[in-house]
């Protein structure tokens, strides 16, 4: 597994050769170490990639991702076999305790409101109504105020004309930015040994991702913090995109220790899986920002 965040933006062909990426472009070629590349987003539809290159990435277990001609994220890498898969940890996941994923899932729903409203303050911006919504939450959520929650948050965030399934650049960097977020869950859940597919709340036989999707929950409003610190965007550009990746390198305190977003979520992911398979008794959930917004700056980008 690599470190750096790597994205395409132009007409390239990208190949394998020595332990090394071979990116051809118009500009010259670049040669990156298989072994460093930890997400490589191809941002545009006029790159080719040999199958090569795709095999010896998915050893690596490098997060591969595609996009649409819309410049969306719309596909992903997941590999069949990850090395540290094996049945008994599978028997252990059809087989969680419903109590704990009950549990688990208070947690999570508590921790992304609590991150909500932290993300208000920030901003100076009223958060009593999100803090109502978490004083009313019931262990597993059964009124749902994880949905009523963020019906909330989003208009005190955007405006109170703001419809997060409308079309607009807003949406479509927070769309943007929960892809990359995703993908770095579902990366981190493979590599643990888990099926993405069985998730303690999302049930969707539509989204390969149900997993990913839960535990990803918490960490969503360090996108929207980003995105808020943007707003006044008029267009997707690619230094969006490029912030938006590398949001992964944000700072945080997680679990009362500083460390980079990517790190705490390696953390977070590992320690769920764990609790959901009773090797640990309880889990924390606890995240604070650092007053940092990172600036438009990428790892790598061609």
């Amino acid at each position: 597994m690599g470190w750096r965040s790597v994205v395409i933006t132009q007409h390239a062909k990208l190949t394998y050769s020595m332990q090394m990426m071979i990116v051809q472009t118009r500009d010259g070629i670049n040669q990156i170490p298989i072994s460093d590349i930890n997400l490589l987003l191809v941002s545009t539809s006029q790159a080719v990639i040999t199958s090569a290159l795709i095999s010896k990435l998915a050893e690596n277990q490098t997060k591969v991702i595609f996009v649409d001609e819309k410049y969306q994220p719309v596909t992903e890498t997941v590999d069949y076999y990850p090395g540290s898969r094996n049945i008994k940890k599978l028997d252990k996941q059809f087989n969680w305790d419903e109590r704990r994923q009950s549990l688990l899932w208070t947690k999570i729903v508590t921790a992304k409101i609590q991150n909500q409203i932290q993300v208000l303050r920030n901003y100076q911006i009223n958060a009593a109504d999100l803090q109502n919504e978490l004083d009313q939450l019931e262990i597993n959520d059964p009124t749902n105020r994880e949905a009523a929650a963020a019906r909330k948050y989003f208009m005190d965030m955007f405006g109170k004309d703001f419809v997060r399934r409308n079309s607009g650049v807003i949406n479509a960097a927070l769309d943007y930015g929960y892809a990359i977020l995703l993908s770095s869950f579902d990366r981190e859940i493979a590599v643990n040994g888990y099926l993405t597919y069985l998730g303690i709340h999302h049930h969707s036989t539509e989204n390969q991702f149900n997993l990913g999707s839960d535990l990803m929950e918490p960490f969503r409003p360090f996108v929207d913090y980003w995105v808020k610190a943007h707003e006044k965007i008029q267009n997707f550009t690619p230094d969006i995109k490029y912030g938006l990746v590398e949001l992964l390198s944000l700072e945080i305190i997680f679990n009362g220790k500083k460390t980079l977003l990517a790190n705490a979520i390696a953390d977070y992911v590992r320690n769920c899986l764990k609790y959901l398979s009773g090797e640990i008794a309880d889990i924390g959930i606890e995240m604070k920002l650092t007053n940092e917004v990172p600036n438009n700056a990428l790892n790598d980008n061609v």
